[in-house]
């Protein structure tokens, strides 16, 4: 019992002293706690104030560079102040300055005409006197002064303007000599005669047989669809084609040497053939006239225009290649036009298409130059490409580049063995030939053939009748008696044909 109330009291002191020793050990951190508080307070209190301090230390600096500042840009605008008062006090005197002068000036000028007038009045009187005691007008003397000196230097003037005449006349013609000599040597051209047939190698005589055909029904429809005469004879391997036109001989040159080496001659072939040739023919002359504008160096013509100075190529003047001729004349112009001063651009390129209205001249009435002028004038070429072009034989009143153009022309057509008369009298025969034929109602093609002894003529089937067809011949040949003359008798072949033509697909 007793150990119990020993054991009651002593938990009862240990629980006693546990709580005075806790609630002492909880004032003693209260009071340390306390104290860190106050210190932490007072050193954020010292913080705050070296801020402030700081912060006010760096208000007033900034306040007084900004005072400096201000203080730095007045002076500035009281200086340029009085830079601008001095330049205005300047600028007022250089104005009165000006002023003074411009009234001095005009005083003077007013003056300075007083004195004219004053002189005009002094010289009027004195020739008034002059006249009064020469009793002479001033006109009068004038011309009777005139009088003496010109019959006093009549004769010496005369005889100084014929020595001068013939000096001049003599060095001109002298440097006209050198200079179209010197011209002719720069540029020296090689001329191949035309012909009207071409020549055809064949692999061997058994390819004439072939061209002919059964009843000669190939060598008819080439004939017919090419306007030209095919020529075989005994001559081994060789075959000759004859028209006066060059495109017609070169279609159907082409249109051989295909069927020569494919072999296979038949109408249907022949007609294939021909198409193709054509289409090759056209792209030859294009390039034929891109390289006569390459090779002559003219610039900034139109692909149209260029295709039309190809067609040259199968043209002649005279047995004179025109394209060739046209290539060498602007040349000649080029050369012409530098020795004497001109434009050589403009003489090169009027040169060069001085002859396109003979590109069309068959299908376009009136002369070249003037189907040329049309030509030039389409294509919006300028007035002086127009007028050497339109002038070249002398039908208009030219200019200097003009005349060049005309001189290289004279020149590169009289070169020895350029031109034939002959020829180009038989070619004028055959187109003629045609022309008549063309002009009647229904007519699709003509050709001339045989040199002129026969003209083959295509018409429309259903435009012509077969009795209109015997008609038409009759009238045809009737209209070359009453407009042409010639020797023996022309054959008018009308060709009337009908053509029906189905796809099966």
């Amino acid at each position: 019992m007793m150990l119990a109330i020993y054991l009651s009291f002593g938990v009862f002191a240990g629980i006693t002293v546990g709580y005075l020793i806790r609630k002492t050990v909880a004032i003693k951190q209260g009071d340390i706690a306390e104290t860190k508080a106050k210190d932490v307070l007072y050193l954020a209190e010292e913080k705050e104030k070296k801020i402030l301090l700081s912060a006010r230390d760096k208000s007033l600096k900034i306040i007084d560079e900004a005072k400096k500042e201000e203080q730095a840009r007045r002076e500035d605008l009281s200086r340029i102040g009085n830079r601008l008062e001095k330049r205005e006090s300047l600028f007022d005197k250089k104005i009165l300055e000006i002023e003074n002068k411009e009234d001095k000036i005009r005083q003077e000028t007013q003056n300075i005409a007083k004195f004219k007038e004053e002189l005009k009045k002094v010289r009027r009187e004195q020739i008034k006197k002059l006249e009064k005691i020469a009793t002479l007008t001033k006109e009068r003397a004038k011309a009777i002064m005139m009088d003496l000196v010109e019959k006093e230097t009549e004769q010496d003037l005369a005889i100084r303007i014929r020595k001068l005449e013939s000096q001049s006349s003599e060095e001109i013609e002298k440097k006209a000599k050198e200079i179209l000599t010197l011209t002719i040597e720069r540029c020296a051209s090689s001329h191949a005669s035309e012909t009207t047939t071409t020549t055809i190698p064949l692999p061997n005589d058994e390819m004439k047989g072939r061209i002919i055909g059964r009843e000669g029904r190939n060598i008819k429809s080439i004939e017919q669809l090419t306007g030209v005469d095919i020529l075989i004879d005994d001559t081994p391997e060789t075959l000759v084609i004859s028209s006066f036109s060059p495109i017609r001989r070169n279609v159907a040159k082409i249109a051989l040497e295909k069927l020569i080496k494919d072999g296979r001659i038949h109408p249907g072939r022949i007609e294939g053939c021909i198409e193709e040739a054509k289409k090759e023919l056209a792209l030859d002359i294009k390039k034929s006239g891109e390289d006569a504008v390459y090779e002559t160096g003219v610039s900034a013509l139109d692909p149209k225009l260029t295709q039309i100075l190809g067609r040259l190529k199968y043209r002649t003047s005279y047995g004179q290649n025109v394209l060739r001729h046209s290539v060498e004349v602007a040349q000649l112009s080029a050369i012409l036009a530098n020795e004497l001063g001109a434009n050589a651009i403009v003489a090169k390129k009027a040169g060069l298409l001085h002859d396109i209205g003979k590109a069309v001249d068959h299908e376009i009435q009136g002369t070249h130059p003037e189907i040329g002028r049309d030509i030039a004038k389409k294509f919006h070429l300028p007035e002086e490409i127009i007028i050497p072009i339109l002038t070249h034989h002398e039908d208009y009143p030219p200019t200097l580049e003009a005349v060049i153009v005309k001189v290289a022309d004279a020149i590169s057509g009289a070169r020895q063995g350029a031109r034939k008369d002959t020829y180009e009298k038989y070619i004028q025969r055959l187109k003629e030939l045609e022309d008549i034929a063309k002009n009647f109602s229904g007519v699709e093609k003509v050709y001339a053939i045989q040199a002129g002894r026969e003209i083959r003529i295509f018409v429309n089937s259903e435009k012509i009748s077969d009795l209109e067809a015997h008609k038409l011949a009759k009238n045809i040949a009737k209209e070359i008696e009453s407009e042409l003359k010639y020797p023996g008798e022309i054959r008018v072949n009308v060709i009337r044909e009908m053509r029906v033509l189905e796809y099966a697909r």
